[in-house]
């Protein structure tokens, strides 16, 4: 299809009929009843001309739903006491859509990194905002064990004002606090 010629037939709407099977055949965002081809999303009918497919380019991007290994940044919200609760912000890779299934996710003491911890507090605060994958869609459960999962920007469980990494603790510049957490390799840097 490089070299077909691709002519635009107008704008559709979801369930408006763009064509009849005899004469095309269905493509993209399109589906078939009846006889007859129908636009699934709203965008631009699309037909290309030697293979004679027709299909529709949608013109607003499909809504975001959390998926099992989404990379996902979120705030911690509370610790209890083996579980850390995080509001799930942004999905990594999927635009700055509206998330659909957005809710509280969990993340259990054994899924905060690969070795044992003893105290969730020092691997993780409130206010914290974290890098995780999904690991468990239906529970929504999450994990930051890996280099590049953790916190990505912590503050001072003082003052609360924002810590600086410096070597493997992080400093609070304000009052001289000294803490740990779980980090993520990108901490501080803003790239997700």
């Amino acid at each position: 299809m490089i070299n077909e010629k691709l002519v635009e037939q107008g704008f559709t709407l979801p369930g408006e009929i763009i064509g009849a099977n005899e004469e095309f055949a269905k493509g993209e965002q399109t589906f078939d009843k009846g006889g007859n081809i129908y636009a699934s999303v709203m965008g631009c009918v699309e037909v290309h001309k030697q293979s004679r497919i027709i299909s529709v380019k949608p013109v607003i991007n499909p809504l975001n739903y959390i998926q099992n290994r989404d990379v996902v940044i979120g705030q911690v919200t509370a610790i209890r006491n083996s579980v850390v609760l995080v509001e799930i912000a942004h999905i990594k890779g999927k635009g700055e859509r509206k998330i659909v299934n957005l809710g509280q996710a969990a993340i259990h003491v054994s899924n905060i990194k690969d070795s044992y911890v003893d105290d969730i507090s020092r691997e993780l605060c409130p206010f914290d905002i974290v890098k995780a994958k999904v690991i468990d869609i239906k529970s929504m459960r999450l994990t930051t064990a890996g280099k590049e999962l953790g916190v990505m920007k912590a503050f001072c469980s003082r003052c609360r004002q924002p810590l600086h990494k410096n070597g493997v603790k992080l400093l609070c510049k304000s009052c001289g606090n000294k803490e740990t957490r779980k980090t993520s390799l990108n901490y501080g840097t803003g790239i997700i």
